[in-house]
């Protein structure tokens, strides 16, 4: 089984870009997800771990997130490897995001446009046509 659940926040606006052979959206961003652990003395650590967002989802994730915004990811580990220019071996591990949502509180979420009241949404996946965005008053926290 291969599947991780990520919680962090964006270091920096997605990246998007379009596949070369049929036109496909891809966003790329990257977490930083604090390490849940830290030795005595050490102030908290985190880890950035890059995202690949495609289609809907992509799509999702270029239009709602945000540089600074918590996040929640769940996909797959994806690792690949290709020769440089110089002939070197070069070996990348992302994830690949199945299911993006968001984390941060109401009141911690930058308003000032339209998106200013979403919260939650349902998963995006690229199985999906579209996906559903809820002001959050249902929620239970």
């Amino acid at each position: 089984m291969n599947k991780v659940i990520l919680m962090g926040r964006l270091t920096r606006d997605p990246e998007v870009r379009y596949t070369t052979t049929n036109n496909t959206l891809v966003a790329s961003f990257s977490l930083a997800v604090n390490r849940r652990f830290t030795r005595e003395g050490d102030s908290q650590t985190a880890d950035f771990i890059n995202i690949t967002a495609w289609s809907k989802t992509g799509e999702f994730v270029s239009k709602y997130f945000k540089k600074g915004q918590q996040v929640a990811v769940v996909g797959r580990i994806q690792t690949r490897s290709w020769d440089d220019q110089q002939g070197q071996k070069r070996y990348s591990t992302d994830v690949v995001a199945e299911e993006v949502y968001f984390a941060d509180s109401k009141k911690n979420s930058d308003s000032g446009d339209s998106i200013g009241d979403v919260f939650g949404a349902e998963p995006t996946t690229d199985t999906s046509s579209d996906f559903e965005v809820s002001s959050g008053d249902d929620l239970p926290f």
